[in-house]
């Protein structure tokens, strides 16, 4: 059995390979970028006006006398027409700038009569209310740096710039397999010593948040043929969560397939509460990982483990680690680390009630995991403390 902190070195050696793809840019929301960018053009393309209003030329104008509209101008628009002094260009939000001209008076604050204007803004300067072609980015400037998160924004920015396609860090492919002879689907009836099934749902949900589907969900009873063959199947993925039967018991069969189809074991029981029997090894690049088929154990397994083992592979940071003090001390026996349900209240960290591996009804309201290391006992109010964040 080795303590938490190899669990993680060992993890930590293996699944570095980055595997990168091209994607169209409306795919590649919430992925990370694995390319830098420069601007293929000027942004904006051209001198465009801001505001709904009248172009013209602020050096030919005197302050006071009225401007002589001659046209009108809107976004999409073009105007071969060049103002001279004394003329004007009723124009729109986002359309170019007339030759001639290079500054908008608000619609708001002009008098107008006829097809002339008087302009009633006394702090009216040159280039108002004008945004200079390039004046976002240059042609050749740079838009985003490989390692950067594609959000929304970032999208829509590399869309603003023409850019349609975008080399990605790929998510890896993730299969899950459940075991158990007890298990039955929620909405199915359980008959007298079966429970319902519910490992999946919470690995499903989480890898949700990490903006990954799993490409299979197999649920298998305690047999070896079947367990055998469910993770033969797998094995084309990334990475296999199996949940269940990975402890010692008769009827713990995980392992010895895991053998016979030459997976490496790189572990095997971590000093830990919940999840001490909790697996890891590799089978070329695809990493396995076995769970204690416990609902807590399992997604404590996910949320500490397998979650920092696929954000190296995607560049991207998922449930951080911040450190806060305790509102309240706690004792706990040494020897094992223990990850605690926990809830943040006004800047402290309240550990919840109801910890055992089978209550999930806590798990539900908390929104982190207190790690207390192995040896300590005892845990005084306000001593800093790491949590995983899990929402």
């Amino acid at each position: 059995m080795i303590s938490v902190s190899e669990a993680r070195q060992r993890i930590g050696q293996y699944g570095h390979s980055e595997k990168k793809a091209a994607l169209p840019l409306l795919e590649a929301g919430g992925f990370t970028l694995a390319e830098t960018l420069y601007a293929p053009v000027d942004t904006p393309p051209f001198d465009q006006s801001a505001m709904d209003g009248y172009a013209f030329a602020f050096d030919s104008w005197d302050g006071s006398s009225s401007l002589q509209v001659i046209g009108e101008l809107q976004a999409g628009g073009s105007s071969a027409t060049e103002l001279r002094p004394g003329q004007a260009m009723r124009i729109f939000t986002g359309a170019p700038m007339p030759a001639g001209s290079d500054t908008v008076v608000i619609q708001e604050k002009v008098r107008s009569s006829g097809n002339e204007i008087t302009i009633l803004d006394d702090k009216l300067v040159r280039y108002s209310n004008v945004r200079p072609a390039g004046s976002q980015t240059k042609k050749g400037g740079l838009l985003l740096e490989d390692g950067q998160w594609l959000g929304p924004a970032a999208v829509s920015f590399l869309a603003s710039t023409g850019i349609s396609r975008v080399m990605v860090y790929s998510k890896p492919t993730v299969s899950i397999i459940i075991t158990g002879n007890e298990l039955v689907e929620p909405g199915g009836l359980a008959a007298e010593g079966m429970v319902y099934e519910s490992n999946s749902a919470g690995l499903i949900a989480v890898l949700q948040q990490m903006g990954i589907a799993p490409v299979s969900v197999q649920q298998v009873k305690d047999d070896q043929g079947p367990i055998r063959q469910a993770i033969s199947k797998a094995l084309s993925s990334d990475l296999i969560i199996i949940t269940g039967g990975i402890s010692t018991g008769d009827y713990d069969l995980v392992k010895p397939a895991l053998e016979s189809l030459s997976v490496q074991e790189v572990f095997h029981f971590v000093q830990q509460k919940p999840g001490k029997p909790f697996y890891f090894g590799v089978a070329g690049e695809t990493l396995v990982f076995a769970l204690p088929g416990n609902p807590v154990a399992a997604l404590t397994c996910f949320y500490e483990y397998i979650a920092p083992a696929i954000c190296r592979q995607t560049r991207q940071d998922h449930f951080k680690k911040i450190v806060l003090p305790l509102s309240a001390g706690h004792k706990k026996k040494p020897g094992m680390t223990h990850f605690l349900k926990g809830r943040i209240e006004q800047g402290r960290v309240t550990i919840l009630k109801d910890q055992e591996s089978y209550k999930m009804n806590t798990f539900a309201l908390a929104d982190c995991l207190v790690e207390l290391e192995a040896e300590k006992e005892t845990f005084e109010p306000g001593e800093l403390v790491i949590i995983t964040l899990i929402h």
